[in-house]
């Protein structure tokens, strides 16, 4: 099919954001191009099912694009900040790669400011958000059970929650007789058939794409009913520039094709929702005489309060085989004991802790504990105590946004056709070092109340960047925000911003969940709206 020239409403990016923004745009009528510069990609091609699993995961489906470097990728300056980019490019966006984590924000991370002195209040609140909540629930297929204490009351999960496993079981007991809390993952991950997709198979391969469907990937959820309601979607077709006119408006955009030819596309709307570290990068590049510091930018913040989850990570090991290199990679578990401040510890907020099994045997070879060893007979120790018989507790920091930690242009890096390259300014601060020491140390406590015998720490994992953050925050007031609490950039009436660039805190849960609910909320009004929105004349 021949790509539009023209459309009503054009999406950049064909992830969590782009999908759902595209389906809801489409099942209202509203004509709605997507492009993405990434490609489909069939399941058959993940690695999960195949004796090399392990390799490929760390190659060609390395979540960072700078190892993977596939067509469809950009490369990402990271230099300069402590923490590498994890991120996808192509049809489902990083849902092909996530976990699969789905938690909701909790009501506090809406009202930092009001509660503990730090960083900004949101314009939204958690109830604004439930009914979106709820509805991205059933779309993308969530697992789990309600009732968590943690959480104000919500509908069930569409589907009951996966094994918590062995290790699972002996936590979960630990905890009880420590009175902490803890409850069973909820995950975007089916445990029984939902809609076209099969049950999880406990391969614990979901975090290089899932062969048999299982995983809440939005180009299985979402794009196929999309394109069925009439959502255009554009593949190999890498945007270089959003388009304005003199009067401020967007218009469209400038891509690049598959076959290298220079493409224009026309709109009355445009919607970005290409990553916190792509979607500032395309504004910034996107200058003219109306926007000389980049499209959206009159409060100097595009690209700022960049947010990324620092994270610490525990390994039990016990003495009893708990077949712990299957399961599923999401979570079996969570324990939200620490999420909330607490004024007798050293730091503000707290930390989200998940669950996960252990894996294989170079997983197990090359996990980069703090005193990981590095080969000998130490080596094949380690692997020998590891597999089948240890269990990892996942530690996620909310870190506060800070206007230094950034996303800028690279003065020489480009992409493939020549557009400045991101990087990434980022610095974990001493709120967050504080708090992930003291969270490793309560980690540990856990498992040795399971009955681990010995534990490795990683004190921080500097490769785990999957939750970039901020870049675009949200906000009534256009002197301190990019959008307002609708989406819609205070700048430019017509371009909105539907990504996790708008989130103005980053809670310390995964924030996939959010991400769909804020699309939905804001398509939502954009639908509502469509007849008194501004549109370039």
């Amino acid at each position: 099919m021949k790509p539009a020239s023209n459309t009503e409403v054009l999406v950049i990016g064909a992830g969590l954001s782009g999908a759902v923004t595209s389906l809801r745009l489409a099942q209202a009528g509203v004509r709605v191009t997507c492009l993405e510069q990434g490609s489909w990609h069939d399941p058959e091609t993940y690695p999960g099912d195949k004796p090399a699993f392990e390799l490929e995961a760390g190659g060609a489906w390395d979540a960072n694009p700078n190892v993977r470097q596939g067509a469809g990728d950009y490369p990402i300056a990271d230099d300069t900040s402590a923490m590498a980019p994890k991120l996808f490019n192509g049809v489902g966006g990083s849902t092909i790669l996530y976990s699969a984590h789905w938690m909701r924000f909790l009501p506090s991370d809406f009202r930092v400011r009001t509660l503990d002195g730090v960083a900004d209040d949101w314009p939204v609140d958690y109830a604004e958000l439930a009914p979106f909540y709820d509805r991205v629930e059933h779309d993308i297929g969530i697992s789990g059970i309600a009732g968590d204490p943690a959480y104000p009351d919500k509908p069930e999960y569409p589907m009951p929650p996966l094994p918590i496993g062995d290790w699972g079981e002996r936590v979960a007991a630990a905890h009880d007789r420590m009175g902490w809390h803890w409850w069973p993952g909820s995950n975007a991950i089916n445990s029984r058939p939902y809609g076209d997709r099969r049950v999880c198979v406990q391969r614990s391969t979901c975090r290089a794409g899932c062969n048999e469907g299982a995983k809440g990937t939005v180009d299985r959820t979402h794009w196929p009913r999309a394109v069925q309601a009439g959502a255009q979607l554009v593949t190999e077709a890498r945007v270089t520039r959003i388009l304005t006119g003199d009067d401020g408006l967007a218009k469209g955009a400038l891509y690049v094709d598959e076959d290298g030819v220079e493409r224009r596309i026309s709109a009355d709307v445009v919607v970005m929702a290409a990553h916190a570290i792509g979607t500032p990068r395309l504004l910034l590049h996107s200058t003219s005489a109306v926007f000389p510091d980049g499209l959206a930018n009159s409060s100097g913040l595009v690209g700022r309060n960049l947010m990324m989850h620092p994270l610490a990570r525990v390994v039990g090991f016990f003495d009893q085989p708990m077949t712990s290199w299957q399961g599923h990679w999401g979570q079996s578990l969570y324990s939200l004991e620490f999420a909330e401040t607490d004024s007798r510890r050293d730091f503000v907020r707290g930390s989200k802790w998940n669950l996960v099994p252990s894996g294989g045997p170079l997983l197990a070879a090359t996990y980069p504990t703090d005193d990981a060893p590095q080969w000998g007979a130490d080596l094949h120790r380690r692997v020998d105590k590891w597999l089948g018989r240890s269990a990892i507790w996942g530690i996620t920091a909310e870190d506060i946004p800070d206007r230094d930690n950034r996303v800028s242009l690279d003065d020489e890096l480009t992409d493939s056709i020549g557009t400045p390259a991101p990087r990434l300014h980022y610095t974990m601060d001493e709120n967050s070092r504080r708090m992930l020491r003291y969270m490793t140390e309560r980690a540990q406590e856990s498992f040795a109340e399971a009955g681990a015998y010995e534990n490795e720490v990683q004190s921080f994992a500097a490769d785990a960047g999957w939750h970039a953050l901020g870049t675009c925050r949200m906000g009534d007031d256009p002197s301190s925000s990019v959008v307002d609490r609708w989406n819609r950039c205070h700048d430019v009436p017509n371009l909105y911003i539907m990504d996790g660039s708008c989130f103005v805190t980053s809670s310390s849960v995964n924030p996939a969940a959010t991400i769909a609910a804020i699309a939905l909320r804001a398509t939502e009004h954009l639908i509502e709206g469509r007849y008194g929105q501004a549109v370039p004349s």
